[in-house]
């Protein structure tokens, strides 16, 4: 049991290192052509055929050396076959793919066959969209077609079906039946059963001071006798619920500000309805981060309130920034951007699914719909990591009879959320397919935003595995506004990264500083050159973010009433709105 328990935590650490917010922007692959576009890639190649040809005639010749290799092998004496097979590939890593010349022969022949498929595929004459999205969609189909998808051809799935007595089979069938009934034919990733939102998630001591129709306002508790005169807003992204930030006891980084001597206050989202189609981005910056200020202004009586964004609700930090400094508002102090992307010139994986065509059918449909379901839109992200999201869930619950994980991560990435058809769209069109924000040229709330208007200092993470916001797209946050600047790139994904509490694994880069402040003085412009400079520090980045805000935050002074006369405490934390 206990080693079924590690094995369910490996799974649930991995499929975590690749989740993040925008898991949930778009609804599906055929929205996005990717059928259309492996049909033209076909087309192509039969226009074309000498690539296909060659391929071919080097897939037999894999296929006939197969027997020989492994039959070598099986004797005793060394034989490699004439194509790379990579020993850290984690789904052959059960010793009878090496040591049984059956498997062995099928792993040799599953390979061969990807190798001439995306061979094939990408020898097609596409255009650049076009070609991602035709190898994308062939991966997708390689890995489901991977043999240890199936029993008959999973040794590790035999052996505990043996085990057990066919146990395992009988509980992964059941499950696998749940599955397709309850959960639209996928393989659940978590165990939600033991989380609760207010126990032991989004569980540290808060009160409501204030709610609108867009949003909740919690303030924290304090947690030191004496606290830093600057407050600390922390702005979700609302694409997914607010409590990435304060995820659990431990692992929440709002818990470890509050422990580090700051009044934070946290914005909470309310899940929208249909009825909330036309919410723009204009209203979720008035009634946003906008509308919070005054209130955490008239709470504190601070003159300046620092913000750490995460995600989309980074850019709307710095979309706020820059605003209200061009309107003549000083009140935004330092700015903490947390895996954001303010150019998008090159988005990572997400930019297979946000050209115009993609974005011109998801338009129709949400204008027909009001919102963009979460539930519908869940299985997007996960093709794009199929084998950690999905196929290793396939193995693990359905041929193993595991039981899915208890993980916070996941059981918060379950805990999914809509998106309003006005904002969704504007967000589409003006940040993926045309970068307005980067090239100064976005409109909101009848003004053109100035990025380089921002001077106040800036603190930007990103992690290292991160495919939704590139480290070296975030990176060039630090060429686009005008303040002193730290960049800090982090272990893990773009949410494990930020998940990042203090512990022998955490680690992060900086670039080395010479003004005792912990802010870098001369970033180099591109991202290569400033990692090419950079240190290696064990930690977590929350260590570094405690000395770098520290510096800047205020005197040290009593904390701050909870609420106000005129904003009481409506209620306990963590909200109604977080329940929607």
């Amino acid at each position: 049991m206990a080693q079924d328990a590690d094995s369910a935590r490996d799974v649930a650490e991995r499929a975590a290192g690749v989740l993040g917010p925008e898991s949930d922007l778009f609804e599906d692959m055929d929205a996005a052509g990717f059928g259309d576009a492996l049909t033209q890639a076909l087309r192509s190649t039969l226009a074309n055929p000498a690539v296909p040809v060659r391929a071919t005639m080097r897939l037999a010749t894999d296929l006939a050396q197969i027997p020989v290799v492994a039959a070598t092998r099986w004797l005793g004496r060394d034989a490699a076959p004439s194509f790379e097979v990579d020993p850290k590939d984690r789904r052959f890593a059960d010793p009878s793919w090496a040591a049984n010349p059956v498997y062995y022969s099928v792993r040799l022949g599953y390979l061969a066959a990807s190798r001439f498929a995306r061979e094939v595929v990408g020898s097609a004459a596409l255009e650049a969209d076009a070609a991602r999205k035709a190898a994308m969609a062939v991966d997708l189909l390689l890995d489901a077609l991977a043999p240890t998808n199936f029993l008959a051809t999973n040794p590790a799935a035999l052996k505990r079906a043996f085990d057990t007595g066919g146990a395992s089979l009988l509980k992964g069938a059941r499950a696998f039946v749940d599955d397709v009934l309850h959960n639209e034919g996928r393989p659940r990733q978590v165990d939600t059963s033991g989380f609760e939102v207010g126990r032991n998630l989004a569980a540290t001591p808060a009160k409501v001071v204030f709610r609108n129709d867009l949003m909740e306002l919690l303030q924290y508790e304090p947690q030191t006798e004496r606290v830093h005169a600057a407050p600390l807003l922390c702005s979700p992204p609302w694409i997914n619920k607010y409590y990435v930030m304060d995820l659990a006891p431990q692992r929440s980084f709002v818990e470890w500000a509050v422990q580090h001597g700051r009044t934070v206050f946290a914005i909470s989202y309310l899940n929208p309805s249909e009825d909330m189609s036309g919410t723009t981005m204009d209203d979720y910056l008035v009634y946003g981060p906008q509308t919070a200020l005054d209130v955490i202004g008239e709470i504190t009586g601070a003159e300046t309130i620092d913000i750490v964004g995460l995600c989309l609700g980074g850019a709307l930090t710095a979309i706020t920034a820059a605003y209200l400094t061009q309107t003549g508002d000083e009140r935004v102090g330092t700015l903490t951007l947390l895996n954001t992307m303010l150019d998008y010139t090159d988005p990572g994986a997400l930019g297979t699914f946000t050209d115009r065509r993609t974005v011109d059918k998801l338009e129709k449909k949400m204008r027909k719909e009001g919102t963009l379901p979460g539930a519908s839109m869940a299985g997007t992200f996960d093709m794009l990591r199929a084998n950690d999201l999905i196929f290793n869930y396939v193995v693990s619950n359905w041929l193993m009879g595991q039981d899915p994980p208890a993980f916070d991560i996941l059981a918060w990435n379950a805990d999914s959320t809509r998106m309003p058809a006005a904002m969704h769209a504007f967000y589409l069109r003006n940040f993926y397919v045309e970068n307005k924000l980067a090239q100064g040229l976005l409109e909101i709330g009848g003004r053109t935003v100035d990025l380089t208007t921002i001077k106040s200092p800036t603190y930007v993470v990103s992690a290292i595995n991160d495919h939704i916001v590139p480290w070296e797209s975030a990176y060039k946050t630090c060429g686009l506004v005008s303040g002193p600047t730290r960049f800090v790139l982090g272990s893990g994904g773009h949410i494990a990264g930020i998940v990042s509490p203090p512990g022998p694994k955490a680690w992060h880069m900086v670039a080395p500083s010479d003004d005792g402040a912990g802010t870098d003085t001369a970033l180099p412009p591109s991202a290569d050159l400033w990692r090419a400079s950079a240190e290696r520090k064990a930690g977590s980045w929350w260590e570094d973010w405690a000395g770098w805000s520290e510096a800047s935050s205020g005197a040290m002074r009593k904390p701050p009433r909870t609420g106000s006369p005129t904003y009481p405490v409506l209620g306990p934390g963590p909200g109604t709105y977080v329940l929607t």
